[in-house]
């Protein structure tokens, strides 16, 4: 669950909207009052918080969760108007995780969202992950699937790890090709659709966790488990 807090309503919709699209549970919340209060029934795995709020404002929210044990650890990315150099370090000294300076982009905010989010893994988590009966050993970069070694090239190895990171997350096209090409890549999204094709074909039976979803791209999820 990722919460929300931005005063604007129309940007706080997009923002949730852009996040449930691409995968994530989201809420919005226009105040810290409305947030503390969220938080107290279920603590979300990321915040998107705004600086400018009305009452408290995001600055002074941040101090709160960062004192407080309970919340401490959970991710903050900071989002302002304001773009300069010593606000943003002056978020990231107060415990931030990340910054976006207004105005951003839709794709971009999911895409540092779901950075925070990997980096906060504990290690443990990054070590090993599986998805029915596909393994991967993130270190020893190796796959396993049903139980037989599977050689991957390194695009098809980040490719399926990025899957096995975010279970049922929906990605488009464009996404990958930023996730995994990087953001100065100058291929077609074709390039995308090549790439599942052989990575499903050579992970055989976990070849069908692979979904396509019409209209926007693929997702990796293992149903009835």
């Amino acid at each position: 669950m990722i919460y929300c807090v931005e005063d604007d309503e129309s940007i706080r919709d997009m923002e949730v909207y852009t996040l449930r699209q691409t995968g994530f549970e989201a809420e919005g919340f226009a105040d810290g009052a409305a947030f503390f209060a969220a938080l107290r029934e279920k603590p979300p795995e990321l915040v998107l918080l705004d600086v400018m709020l009305p009452g408290e404002d995001g600055v002074a929210i941040l101090k709160a969760l960062r004192a407080n044990p309970a919340t401490r650890d959970i991710p903050v990315v900071m989002a302002t108007a304001r773009g300069t150099e010593y606000d943003k370090v002056a978020a990231l000294d107060l415990g931030a995780d990340d910054y976006l300076a207004k105005p951003f982009g839709m794709m971009e905010m999911a895409s540092r969202v779901r950075a925070v989010l990997r980096r906060a893994l504990p290690r443990d988590a990054r070590r090993t992950l599986r998805m029915g009966v596909v393994e991967m050993d993130v270190e020893r970069h190796s796959v396993e699937a049903a139980g037989e070694r599977v050689e991957l090239t390194y695009k098809e190895f980040e490719m399926l790890r990025l899957f096995l990171s975010h279970p049922g997350m929906a990605f488009t096209r464009d996404m990958l090709l930023s996730e995994v090409w990087g953001v100065e890549y100058g291929g077609e999204t074709r390039t995308v659709d090549v790439h599942i094709r052989t990575l499903r074909q050579k992970l055989g039976a976990g070849g069908a966790l692979i979904e396509t979803v019409r209209g926007v791209g693929y997702r990796m999820e293992a149903r009835g488990t």
